[in-house]
């Protein structure tokens, strides 16, 4: 996935489109979708995607990430999981595989419509264009494991404490001595999951 930055070849007025659209988004955020805004390099939307409810995904935050080609919006972006998942229309690499950002791209389109196209994706895969094919294929022929898999990688790779843990870093101390408890039970409940994890990983591992 190529980190490189198209910010230099888009025009002024599709930069200021995309961040208005953003920001837009930002105040208004369309539900399960938050979106990040990097404002050095508007070629870069990444957005966390809550797991729908009634999904194998369901208890998961996924990061995405859209890359904007410098033919934009003529051309749609690439788009990602960030996030490891089990998913057909997503490849080993993350790479999103969705009609919306091949054949049936419109550039009027915009970046809302291509998160909410991803969430749909969450809820109804499309074997017929799998990416992975193991998924692909359980999907259809054996939906329990598929779903089993999928919770199961949903619950090591997209838990939102992560999310929470990685915002909580950033606000200031509330105090040495709230700050010492909050590490020991933090601890505790770290040792927890790593277990819990572990476990989780080892049935992976069997299926």
């Amino acid at each position: 996935m190529s980190s490189y930055s198209n910010v230099e070849n888009l025009s002024p007025q599709t930069i200021r489109q995309v961040m208005k659209e953003l920001q837009d988004m930002e105040t208004t955020p369309p539900e399960g979708i938050k979106v990040i805004i990097n404002e050095s390099d508007v070629t870069d939307i990444q957005a966390l995607i809550d797991g729908p409810a009634g999904t194998p995904y369901a208890v998961g935050v996924f990061r995405v990430k859209l890359t904007l080609s410098k033919d934009f919006p003529q051309t749609p972006p690439k788009a990602y999981f960030l996030t490891k998942i089990f998913h057909p229309n997503v490849a080993a690499n993350g790479e999103i595989c969705v009609n919306t950002l091949k054949k049936d791209w419109k550039p009027d389109l915009g970046i809302k419509h291509i998160l909410l196209t991803i969430k749909c994706l969450l809820i109804v895969p499309n074997p017929e264009s799998a990416l992975n094919e193991e998924a692909g294929k359980m999907l259809l022929e054996r939906y329990d494991d598929y779903s089993q898999r999928a919770r199961m990688m949903t619950e090591i790779h997209a838990q939102p404490a992560k999310c929470a843990a990685a915002a909580s870093d950033a606000k200031e101390d509330d105090g040495p001595s709230t700050k010492k408890h909050a590490g020991l039970d933090k601890k505790l409940q770290d040792k927890k999951k790593e277990k819990l994890l572990k476990e989780k990983k080892r049935m992976l591992k069997r299926l």
